[in-house]
């Protein structure tokens, strides 16, 4: 009878590293990005792919549900959070400030798209949008990305996904240099919603091109 149970116990833990390696596979990221839009660490992450450890059945829903998300967002063309940051984070390291603005609002402008869409469709894309991303390689694009996100939620009414909600205003005001408002124009013109954050960035530059 015990080793009955084992032999079940054993097929249905490679069940469950399946399901989660298939997951990982359709989200498009790497282990070590899957791992971090689930909230958890690499390591752990590991050891359920490598059946060490058994997931809960909560872990296991939301990574098919994320890696399904991301896989469905990727093959039509359209920006989840951890493919915004990561396009960011690309134009941010190579000192490129206007692509970096310009990569916020695209992956800004695809959140806008998915959440005009049928609520069929809109249910699984927006999972992409629920993934964590990675930093862009400062706090203060983390927190105006995690700020744009946040409002989009909040302006279709639904709650936004927890890495928004969870980022913390930035410790001093942030204020991007502008070609020609001045400091005080730039405040006087930045939404309620930004200002929350410490970010001081005019309604005009959220509009895209």
């Amino acid at each position: 009878m015990l080793g009955c149970m084992e032999r079940m116990l054993d097929r249905d833990t490679g069940e469950v590293m399946a399901i989660l390696r298939g997951a990982v596979a359709s989200s498009g990221l790497s282990q070590a990005g899957f791992a971090r839009a689930m909230g958890t660490s690499a390591a752990r992450l590991s050891t359920y792919l490598n059946g060490e450890t058994r997931p809960s059945a909560y872990f296991l829903v939301r990574g098919v549900r994320l890696g399904r998300g991301l896989g469905s967002a990727a093959a039509r063309g359209l920006m989840s959070a951890p493919t915004t940051a990561a396009a960011m984070r690309e134009h941010y390291l190579s000192d490129d400030v206007a692509w970096t603005w310009r990569m916020l609002l695209q992956g800004r402008d695809h959140l806008v798209l998915i959440l005009a869409g049928d609520d069929g469709d809109r249910a699984e894309l927006l999972a992409g949008w629920e993934a964590a991303p990675g930093s862009v390689g400062d706090p203060a694009w983390d927190t105006f990305l995690a700020a744009v996100v946040m409002h989009e939620f909040e302006q279709a009414g639904l709650t936004p996904p927890s890495w928004a909600t969870d980022r913390a205003p930035l410790s001093g005001p942030w204020m991007p240099e502008h070609p020609f408002l001045s400091r005080e124009r730039v405040e006087a013109q930045t939404p309620a919603w930004l200002r929350r954050r410490n970010i001081f960035v005019p309604q005009r530059d959220l509009v895209s091109a």
